[in-house]
């Protein structure tokens, strides 16, 4: 599988595309739109678009993407109707920093937690919240994309709509500190990491 990372909108936040053969996953369609569909092959089916949550920096190109691939969008069930509220989304607070309030008129699938199988990949969804309700992690074979609950020496933000700091430690702590250490960690914002770097270092939360 091959994996490419694109920061891409106003906060360098991390879209993934997962190219597996001719079949391909977006994850987080973060901003810039044409530089997305730029990077996926002409003869390459975007199978679906994966969110790890809807706040506004993860989802600025996702209309203009699902436009373009008519992909299906798959959310975890209590952020469904953040992605065209300005207010839950975090956009609308912005507003008058001169960035894009996003409402989004996609109507999303919602992804539950266990093992799914989009097209030809097949991964497994945790449930990871704190962050935000609904913050999805997706576990494939060597890697795990994250979003914003688990960086390189840091965790996500928790002073947030329906964000909480000690769910954010349990999740943490329950969900992506069981798995292997050697397993790779692909965050929503900066460079990736490992499971056992960040139960050694991690300064917020360790093992």
């Amino acid at each position: 599988m091959k994996i490419k990372v694109l920061p891409l909108g106003p906060l360098e936040t991390n879209c993934y595309i997962l190219e597996n053969d001719d079949e391909a996953l977006i994850i987080d369609p973060s901003g810039d739109a044409e530089a997305i569909i730029g990077a996926i092959e002409a003869d390459t089916t975007v199978k679906g678009i994966l969110l790890t949550h809807a706040h506004f920096d993860h989802i600025g190109a996702l209309d203009a993407v699902v436009s373009h691939f008519g992909a299906e969008t798959w959310i975890g069930e209590e952020e469904r109707d953040w992605l065209a509220d300005a207010s839950k989304n975090g956009s609308g607070k912005y507003r008058d920093m001169g960035l894009e309030v996003i409402e989004s008129s996609i109507a999303p699938k919602i992804m539950e937690e266990g093992e799914q199988q989009i097209g030809g990949f097949t991964f497994s969804v945790l449930h990871t919240p704190g962050h935000s309700p609904g913050s999805m992690s997706y576990l494939f074979e060597d890697f795990i994309v994250s979003g914003d609950v688990l960086f390189n020496g840091g965790i996500g933000r928790t002073d947030l709509y329906q964000a909480d700091h000690l769910t954010l430690l349990n999740s943490i702590r329950e969900k992506l500190y069981t798995l292997e250490e050697d397993l790779t960690v692909y965050p929503g914002h900066g460079p990736e990491t490992t499971i056992g770097d960040e139960k050694m270092g991690n300064p917020f939360v360790r093992a």
